[in-house]
């Protein structure tokens, strides 16, 4: 019966909330940058300013520019862990305004996009734990201390 416990809790694998958290950052950071992140390179950008939500009327290029620094920029900083939690906040501020206004929070597959809800709210959920939990250990902000 030990054992059959000790199986059920998985106590045979190490507790290292510092390895969960590197491996949530890598993955999250590198999913963003290779869905949505390499889609925004500069070659695209023709394309993406005149078909981007111009969401509180601040214009489609701001706009564009906006995500393009989340879902780019802040994705690769998450991979390689340098400023980590400001990463994370942004990405999590760009995701959470495009979830509430360009998909009206969508979740269980009504409207645009509606298909995208559950993973829009993995990732929200994935940069907070990565906002509040930090970088892990293998990191650049780890490594510097």
């Amino acid at each position: 019966m030990s054992s059959f416990k000790n199986f059920l809790g998985a106590s045979f694998l190490p507790a290292s909330s510092r390895l969960s958290l590197t491996i949530l950052r890598i993955s999250a950071g590198a999913t963003l940058f290779l869905r949505h992140g390499w889609e925004k390179r500069p070659t695209h950008w023709a394309y993406f300013m005149a078909h981007f939500p111009n969401l509180f009327h601040l214009g489609a290029p701001i706009c564009f520019l906006i995500a393009f620094f989340s879902d780019f920029v802040c994705s690769l900083l998450l991979v390689v862990g340098w400023g980590t939690r400001w990463a994370a906040a942004y990405c999590f501020c760009n995701i959470f305004v495009a979830w509430a206004f360009v998909h009206h929070f969508a979740f269980f597959g009504h409207g645009f996009a509606a298909g995208h809800g559950e993973l829009i709210v993995l990732y929200l959920a994935a940069m907070l734990a990565i906002f509040l939990g930090g970088p892990g250990h293998l990191s650049v902000d780890g490594a510097r201390g």
